[in-house]
């Protein structure tokens, strides 16, 4: 089994995990003045329980922090992941953490 990949598909708005090559999983987002709105993940039923999803969170968070982006994390999977990993709370603006209880 391949490590599974991370790409954005930045024409559906999307990042998408990939394992053996088949869509596994994608966080839509919401992309503008430099701030990007995570609005939804979802991980394919075939591929659940191998943390794909918080892998897929991890990534997208990556890439924002690499990007400079700053996130609001709407999707209340990611929020959780956030509230459970706060070295990514940062992240998050300063004056919008309490809305996303971070």
């Amino acid at each position: 089994v391949m490590e599974p990949q991370v790409v954005d598909n930045p024409d559906q708005e999307q990042y998408e995990i990939r394992v053996d090559g088949e869509l596994g999983g994608v966080v839509k987002y919401h992309l503008r003045d430099g701030v990007i709105a995570l609005l939804h993940t979802e991980t394919d039923g075939r591929f659940r329980g191998h943390g794909l999803a918080g892998r897929l969170v991890q990534s997208t968070l990556d890439a924002a922090r690499e990007r400079g982006l700053q996130v609001l994390p709407y999707c209340p999977y990611a929020r959780r992941w956030i509230a459970d990993h706060p070295a990514y709370a940062d992240l998050v603006p300063e004056g919008r953490r309490d809305e996303f209880d971070l």
